[in-house]
C-alpha cells in the first residue's frame, strides 16, 4: 500500500470526524474512491479507520497501543518500499556496469 493511500484515508477519516459524521468504511470508501474491500483487506488502512472510528485520542493505554500498531504497520510498509527500491537500484547498477 502506498503512503499516498494511507494519507488519503487519514485525511478522509479526519474530515469525517471534524464534520461530525460517523467514520465508517462506507463513508471513507466514498470520500477516497477506494473499494470497501480494499479498506477492509489492507491491515494498515483498516487499523487507521478503526482507530478513527473509536475516536481514541485521549491518551489511554489502549489508544496508544492502537496508535503504535498503526504506526508500526505504516513503517513496515515504507520499509518494504525502500527495500524494493534498493533492490531495483542494485539491479540497475549491475546492468549499467556491463
Amino acid at each position: 500500500m502506498t503512503t499516498s493511500a494511507l494519507n488519503h484515508v487519514e485525511r478522509a477519516c479526519t474530515d469525517l470526524a471534524r464534520d461530525g459524521s460517523p467514520v465508517t468504511f462506507a463513508a471513507v470508501a466514498s470520500r477516497t474512491g477506494m473499494a470497501r474491500s480494499t479498506l477492509y483487506r489492507n491491515q494498515a488502512l483498516r487499523n487507521m479507520i478503526d482507530h478513527h472510528r473509536r475516536g481514541q485520542t485521549d491518551g489511554t493505554i489502549t489508544a496508544l497501543t492502537d496508535e503504535i500498531a498503526t504506526l508500526r504497520i505504516a513503517v513496515e510498509t515504507l520499509a518494504e518500499k525502500v527495500r524494493n527500491h534498493d533492490t531495483q537500484i542494485r539491479h540497475l547498477a549491475r546492468h549499467a556496469k556491463r
